[in-house]
């Protein structure tokens, strides 16, 4: 039986977290020959490649991101091991493994989330992003609890997966103040060449847009298309175009980025849904969100 080397393993994932051999080389006061031979043993006793070059940076390789992401429960098991010697108060925290599709609106996974920390056993949340296909893989490997995303996994997806919906919300077009009340006169028509952000056009949000659009008979000047939604939402607070939002996060929204309404697109709907391996839930976590998602949903 072959055991893993940690310690080329510790290494390896501080290249990866900082990004490169000099800063990882810094933070571990060794040298870069050092580490980069530890990585190469690390490859050699895998048999895999874990990171690729392009230009000057090192990225991970498709086999080195299931290797950092195992290494990141590593490590944290590690650290919980520690508090629970030193009876330290996160010593029994709850791990609740989470993935987020990009496409999912941040404000609303705020929303979703944040009743779990009021929970009476304290709850360690470990919450990765990425593509959909890419976080079923994870979810029926055991590495996530549940997945949050704007659409249900395919019929054609490779595992067997359940799939709660959580709700819907309808969408507002909201802008920096200026603008909004620039674009609220006339709604919606004034859209019709008005500067847009628009989510990626990939996305579920995108393609419910362009329907309403049509619908609406206005054609936005589409100036920027974001895979990141959070992103966009920082650029369109400057003022330089207007963007949409699901109606239930409008509040926080506004809170954070001091958007205003400028009209309601109510037949622009967006579904929110959990995809767990379980038809019924057991992670107490798992049930708590999707209950606090629910209520959020129907507005109570």
């Amino acid at each position: 039986m072959e055991w893993l080397n940690y310690h080329h393993l510790r290494y390896f994932w501080t290249v990866a977290k900082e990004g490169s051999l000099a800063r990882a080389a810094a933070k571990l006061h060794v040298s870069q020959p050092s580490i980069s031979e530890q990585v190469r043993e690390l490859e050699s006793s895998l048999g895999e490649k874990l990171f690729r070059r392009e230009g000057r940076a090192n990225k991970l390789t498709d086999t080195g991101q299931i290797v950092l992401s195992y290494a990141d429960d590593i490590f944290a098991l590690g650290r919980e091991l520690i508090n629970a010697v030193q009876q330290r108060p996160s010593a029994k925290a709850l791990r609740f493994h989470v993935g987020v599709t990009d496409s999912f609106p941040k404000l609303v996974t705020n929303q979703i989330l944040k009743p779990v920390f009021l929970l009476p056993q304290p709850v360690h949340v470990i919450c990765r992003e990425g593509k959909l296909d890419d976080l079923l893989l994870q979810l029926a490997a055991h590495r996530l609890d549940i997945v949050l995303s704007d659409e249900p996994p395919s019929s054609s997806a490779s595992c067997k997966t359940f799939t709660h919906l959580l709700g819907e919300s309808d969408t507002t077009i909201c802008a920096e103040p200026k603008l909004a009340a620039q674009l609220r006169r006339n709604f919606p028509k004034s859209l019709h060449d008005a500067p847009a952000f628009l989510p990626g056009q990939n996305t579920v949000l995108r393609r419910a847009l362009e329907l309403w659009f049509r619908d609406q008979g206005v054609q936005p000047r589409v100036r920027a298309e974001f895979e990141d939604l959070a992103l966009m939402k920082v650029m369109a607070a400057e003022g330089s175009g207007f963007i949409a939002v699901p109606t239930v996060a409008l509040e926080e929204a506004a809170r954070r980025y001091g958007f205003r309404s400028v009209g309601r697109a109510a037949n622009c709907q967006v579904r929110f849904h959990a995809v767990t391996t379980e038809r019924k839930m057991l992670h107490p976590a798992a049930l708590l969100i999707t209950s606090k998602a629910r209520l959020l949903m129907n507005g109570r």
